[in-house]
């Protein structure tokens, strides 16, 4: 049984590099599997320092939707870095093309796949034989969102951290770059 880890925080709160160092420690291969797509300057120039800071050894996966069929693909015994379920989310969500107006079944339901997914990527992730670490952010910690298209969102990235964490092996809190390690 494969060992899985949620590295999770906020915006800049170290999460990434933190779950890199994890990634590097094992002493295996690493596969990094990126989520996020360069749409514009700015993601560009995200997807370009985040590639920067990887060494050139690791493999990396592009792939913004199939996350548990990426990781299921991935070498059995290598380390899967996932960068970054709410980014993952987020692709889920703007491919799905629903507005403000859309009925709120359209919406539960776009949750409820999303967590499903979830569940799936941790089946797979304990399924192989290496170690999964997969990066998340806390999204329910500030503000209750204003629009439909955000609040959803909210609702269904902390329940797909909740679906992972729940069958993960450690859960970690970075804050300000420093890693809490959660008990159950």
């Amino acid at each position: 049984m494969g060992r899985l880890t949620l590295v999770t925080g906020g915006a800049r709160s170290g999460k990434s590099r933190y779950a890199e160092e994890l990634a590097a420690a094992t002493g295996v291969p690493v596969v990094y599997l990126a989520t996020m797509e360069a749409t514009d300057e700015e993601t560009a120039a995200r997807v370009a320092a985040h590639r920067a800071r990887r060494p050139a050894r690791w493999a990396t996966v592009e792939e913004p939707l199939d996350l548990a069929g990426a990781v299921a693909a991935a070498e059995a015994e290598a380390t899967v870095l996932v960068e970054c379920l709410a980014t993952w989310c987020g692709n889920v969500f703007w491919r799905a093309g629903l507005d403000d107006g859309a009925p709120a079944g359209l919406w539960e339901g776009l949750v409820e796949r999303v967590v499903a997914e979830a569940r799936e990527l941790a089946a797979v992730a304990l399924a192989r034989t290496g170690e999964t670490v997969v990066v998340t952010n806390e999204v329910g910690w500030g503000i209750v969102p204003v629009g439909r298209l955000t609040r959803y969102y909210r609702d269904a990235l902390g329940l797909a951290n909740q679906a992972i964490g729940r069958e993960a092996e450690r859960v970690v809190l970075v804050v300000a770059g420093r890693a809490i390690v959660l008990g159950s």
